[in-house]
């Protein structure tokens, strides 16, 4: 059961690499390019919706989310760009992509939305 878990877990990750390329592709339509982003900044983000070392909650997000908005944005993306690119990610899937920039960029829309929401919260408390 563990190596069955390993793989999908496996599955997962080049599924996200897939879409990283796919968000990428210039045939790929924007409003799947649009959620394509936004999975793979969630999934490469260190920041997650729920923490990891909250029991059980913490891994929640992680085994829910990523895999219905993979499957979500699947749906949107044309079968022979998806095709494409996930045999591009399993060539990647030996050295995978390493952005310094796209973490730091991932890191300060994090911090832009914590900013945004806590002028919100801070303009409504003083009302």
């Amino acid at each position: 059961m563990l190596d069955r878990l390993k793989e999908r877990a496996r599955q997962l990750r080049r599924s996200i690499t897939a879409l990283y390329l796919a968000a990428r592709h210039p045939r790929t339509p924007w409003y799947a390019k649009v959620l394509a982003v936004a999975v793979c900044g969630y999934a490469f983000s260190p920041i997650d919706l729920i923490p990891d070392p909250i029991p059980v909650l913490g891994y929640l997000d992680d085994l829910l989310l990523l895999p219905v908005g993979v499957w979500l944005t699947v749906q949107l993306i044309p079968p022979s760009i998806w095709a494409e690119c996930q045999a591009q990610a399993k060539q990647v899937e030996v050295s995978g992509p390493r952005s310094w920039i796209a973490a730091i960029v991932i890191v300060l829309v994090w911090l832009l939305t914590f900013y945004v929401c806590a002028r919100l919260i801070g303009s409504y408390l003083s009302l």
